[in-house]
């Protein structure tokens, strides 16, 4: 909240600094339509469609509030429509690169078991970092080869998990949780800290952030990378969208369309390989 009345005051300045840059004698109360426009117009050329978006519609914001206490009778931003704004695509890891990551996990000492399960299960099960710290011992039915995820919402689903990533689940229970002096309360979380306590989500992208740094990775990645790793590399390798939207958790399917557009290039292959009239 703090940050957005920053921000509206900001908008406002840029718009009282044009105003007297230009010797244009109107004030917020008084200001056309016309004057807005130009203002619009001329900070368009210096400013990304994300943050012509935010001025106009912090600018929209102030004068409705004139209009609400009567110094304003209309809004002379009215006609003005904010950039439309493409979806940000997610950043994604090669194959490769996942593997430089976890190979970079020191296994000398013992975190590092914990942290090579916990990669894997971001990696391998396309989980939220908050999906992984609420993880429960409760939720792992390796029989069946499936966790149950508490997703946004508390929302349940099952998502299928791969012998290699239960196998190192495994050896991290085995090995290292069995010997923590686990606090009362957490008996029950899969990923602990050395205290035995439930880890923050702060610590897992201190971890990650850690491990690209070794490997001199240049991209910004985070937990969620991961995940959006293997929505991708799912979706190249001829997974159906729908149970890529299953396994993720998203309430409707075009918030899994996002990871279509992420590989044009490589659709447009399949087009050329599978399609009669290719």
């Amino acid at each position: 909240m703090e940050n957005s009345i920053t921000n509206y005051v900001l908008d406002v300045e840029k718009l009282i600094t044009f105003l007297n840059k230009k010797n244009i004698t109107e004030s917020p109360i008084s200001i056309s339509k016309e004057t807005t426009q130009q203002f619009i117009y001329e900070i368009s050329a210096s400013i990304n469609p994300r943050s012509q978006a935010r001025i106009i519609s912090g600018l929209k914001s102030f004068f409705n509030y004139l209009i609400f206490e009567d110094y304003r009778a209309d809004n002379p931003m009215d006609l003005i429509e904010a950039p439309k704004i493409g979806r940000k695509l997610p950043d994604t890891l090669s194959v490769e690169e996942i593997n430089d990551l976890i190979d970079a996990i020191d296994l000398s000492k013992p975190e590092g078991e914990r942290n090579r399960a916990m990669l894997e299960t971001l990696y391998g099960c396309g989980l939220r970092v908050s999906e992984l710290t609420n993880l429960r011992l409760s939720d792992l039915f390796f029989k069946e080869d499936f966790i149950r995820v508490t997703g946004k919402g508390d929302k349940q689903r099952f998502v299928p998990i791969s012998n290699i990533n239960k196998k190192y689940i495994n050896i991290y229970k085995d090995e290292i949780r069995n010997h923590l002096n686990i606090k009362k309360g957490f008996e029950d979380i899969l990923f602990l800290n050395r205290r035995g306590r439930q880890l923050t989500r702060a610590m897992i992208f201190t971890i990650i952030k850690q491990l690209a740094e070794t490997i001199g990775l240049k991209k910004t990645i985070s937990p969620h990378t991961l995940r959006h790793s293997f929505a991708t590399h799912l979706l190249e390798n001829g997974a159906d969208l729908r149970a890529i939207q299953q396994m993720l958790g998203h309430e409707s399917i075009t918030t899994t369309e996002v990871y279509v557009h992420i590989d044009r290039k490589h659709l447009s292959q399949v087009i050329e390989n599978y399609h009669p009239r290719k």
